[in-house]
């Protein structure tokens, strides 16, 4: 076969370098929309603004996603599950080393430590996904979807780990307890400043580094108090069978 006869093998180069320039221009529009679902939430954002935020047109945007909804399912399916894989792989560890001496502190560290962690070493990464999460968490519809879809078994793995640790408590009580550190977490997350100035600077609600030497003991300590008290009448006396630990 003559050299002329021998087929070209540039093909499959072209086509990866456009692969790479098409990832390239995703992930530009993604950061891009990050960045504003953060800063004005799902409803103040259009897809107009994340194409000027980018630098380009709404035909490409158009190109790429069909609507904002496919924009942001994309934010959401380029973080959550890599935070859901780290919470889950923390928790697994955790149970693994504690074996029958689950704590309710060992667990809420566990749950919580793998995204302060996030929001400690790599903030530029996570810091607005953080506060996407915590306007989801506290909104109906679209927000308790996505916390749904993407958090749930994140979710039950702790309230498992909560159950080893509180054998005698009754379950709607710990799913109680879950309900409000998610809140607190969530508005951790949210960075919202509120705290810088109460506290006349004393404390930041960017100081990471506070917020998980702090947290999982507090919420371990209201979530034990609550399931003492679940054995409690409405006349204040204890049952036959409390929740106390």
């Amino acid at each position: 076969m003559s050299k002329q006869d021998q087929p070209k093998v540039k093909a499959p180069r072209a086509r990866n370098h456009k692969a790479r320039v098409r990832e390239a221009s995703i992930e530009r529009i993604l950061d891009a929309a990050e960045q504003l679902f953060a800063e004005f939430g799902y409803h103040g954002v259009t897809l107009k603004d994340v194409a000027k935020r980018v630098g380009v047109s709404s035909t490409l945007l158009h190109y790429h996603f069909s609507g904002k909804e496919r924009i942001f399912e994309a934010v959401w399916a380029r973080k959550a599950p890599l935070s859901s894989r780290n919470r889950l792989e923390a928790m697994r560890r955790y149970a693994e080393q504690a074996g029958d001496n689950v704590t309710v502190e060992g667990a809420l560290h566990a749950w919580i430590d793998a995204d302060l962690n996030a929001q400690i070493e790599d903030p530029d990464t996570w810091a607005s996904f953080g506060k996407i999460a915590a306007q989801a968490n506290s909104a109906a519809g679209w927000g308790a979807e996505k916390m749904t879809n993407y958090f749930n078994p994140v979710v039950l793995a702790l309230i498992d780990l909560l159950k080893k640790a509180m054998p005698d408590c009754d379950e709607e009580t710990i799913f109680w307890g879950y309900h409000f550190v998610s809140g607190a977490m969530t508005h951790n997350m949210a960075r919202t400043g509120r705290l810088d100035d109460l506290s006349h600077g004393l404390c930041s609600s960017d100081d990471f580094v506070s917020i998980k030497r702090h947290m999982a003991t507090f919420m371990a300590a209201g979530i034990k108090a609550i399931c003492q008290s679940s054995g409690v009448d409405s006349a204040g006396q204890r049952d036959n069978n409390p929740g106390a630990i």
